[in-house]
């Protein structure tokens, strides 16, 4: 079964072999890569030995990988990839094939990229094209190219058409209307971060009515994804977290009371601005209240080069935490690679995923991994991952006094609260149990090729 996988980044291990820096984003693939390394080798050894399947089946196992990656630009003088951009990997002969993308533009669709799809294409000669997300044009140029419905295979992420419609966030208009120095530079003001999304959703749209099996994990992307395409078949299949979250476990007493943890808040969607307006009144409550976030600073002011970066929305951040008095009261700590982030999780009291919208944040299912009590917005796929109630506490998307109620809650009903962050762990493990996931994405590839 010749597979070819169509990924938003270059794997740690391809990364590895050519000697280039990576990041960890998407670590689950390398879960996956890893299990399939292992599969084909048990698969090669047990053709050496006496088993009673016959040869046909055993060879069904193996998985002859092809995998895509974007780069910013294909080297024509890299001692491992060539010209061509293409290279095999020593360990599971997998063929690797980069191709150039300007992923810090993804509105922008680039009919060069269809090309490349086609001549890897015509190298690899996959049985099944899986594609990893359909926020990125590199997802519509390969089902353009591969035009075989009925043997493409995608993987929801998020879905960019659902989140242009809840991207504001309730923002007031006059900074939703207004466009800093940087913003004005860039051609980046919230408004025209919105319309990105929205030229991102019609790409992804086409997608997904060109394609017919869908793999995704909630019932919020099952129902959108059946209004565009009612022919695809949906496979249910659960995401593997990175490995860093299967260890350790959170505490009460090893981590700072009244700490909350925030994973990103560098645009609207993730929802910053109703955490910082609901500190006001926790802080009535709690006076040692704080909010820890990762991800970009966007609200960096100290020398003129930050104050010209500020964008409209770091800009109102920036204002709701002088207007509060919370400068010592939040800290952006900027990108984490995975072991800081499971640092940071188990240090905090508190995990609040407040967007507007999103599928299956894989920041609550990490939280929920070790066992940190967690808040979220009742939006999305949000309900598919954790039970009001029984595993964490979910309030109305957007309901500032309803978000406030459930902080005080989770710190008031500390006997509760333990109970339903064992709970959210438990389920947690069940449903991102990378060899249960793995076993189910190969029963898929087997429906779909045979």
């Amino acid at each position: 079964m010749r597979v070819l996988w169509l990924c938003n980044i270059m794997l740690p291990a391809i990364a590895k072999e050519l000697g280039l820096s990576y990041s960890n984003r998407e670590g689950w693939l390398t879960g996956i890569y890893e299990r399939i390394r292992k599969e084909n080798k048990t698969a090669v050894e047990a053709d050496g030995k006496e088993s009673e399947s016959p040869a046909g089946d055993r060879k069904k196992k193996r998985i002859e990988l092809g995998i895509c990656f974007p780069v910013q630009e294909v080297p024509s003088d890299h001692p491992v990839m060539g010209k061509q951009g293409r290279f095999r990997m020593k360990d599971t002969g997998a063929m690797c094939y980069a191709f150039a993308e300007n992923l810090a533009a993804p509105e922008r669709y680039d009919d060069r990229i269809e090309e490349r799809m086609k001549e890897i294409l015509k190298d690899f000669e996959p049985d099944l094209v899986h594609i990893f997300g359909t926020e990125f044009p590199h997802a519509l140029a390969m089902v353009r190219a591969f035009q075989r419905p009925e043997r493409t295979l995608v993987g929801i992420q998020g879905l960019c058409f659902a989140c242009a419609d809840a991207y504001l966030a309730d923002l007031p208009q006059e900074v939703t209307g207004r466009k800093t120095f940087r913003d004005w530079l860039k051609k980046d003001g919230i408004l025209q971060q919105q319309e990105k999304f929205r030229i991102r959703g019609e790409r992804e749209k086409e997608v997904l009515r060109k394609v017919r099996h869908i793999t995704g994990r909630t019932e919020f992307d099952r129902r959108e994804t059946e209004k565009i395409n009612g022919e695809a078949v949906y496979h249910f299949m659960n995401e593997t977290m990175r490995p860093p979250f299967y260890s350790g476990r959170w505490k009460e007493e090893g981590c700072v009371p009244c700490r909350i943890f925030l994973s990103q808040g560098d645009y609207p969607l993730k929802g910053f601005h109703y955490v910082l307006r609901a500190m006001p009144e926790v802080l009535t409550h709690y006076p040692e209240a704080s909010v820890y976030v990762a991800g970009n600073d966007i609200v960096a002011h100290k020398s003129l080069k930050d104050i010209i970066k500020l964008s409209s929305y770091g800009k109102y951040l920036l204002k709701l935490i002088k207007d509060s008095n919370l400068e010592s009261r939040v800290k952006v700590l900027g990108r984490l690679p995975a072991e800081e982030m499971k640092k940071q999780l188990l240090k905090s009291s508190l995990f609040i995923c407040p967007s507007s919208l999103e599928n299956s944040p894989n920041s609550l299912g990490e939280a929920m991994l070790l066992g940190v009590p967690a808040v979220a917005a009742d939006t999305g796929g949000i309900p598919s991952m954790i039970k009001d109630g029984k595993e964490g506490l979910l309030y109305e998307a957007g309901n500032v006094k309803e978000l406030t109620g459930c902080i005080l809650r989770a710190w008031e009903e500390k006997k509760e609260t333990a109970q339903r962050a064992e709970a959210a762990r438990d389920r947690a493990l069940l449903a991102h149990d990378g060899e249960r996931n793995f076993r189910r994405l190969l029963a898929i590839y087997q429906e779909i090729c045979y």
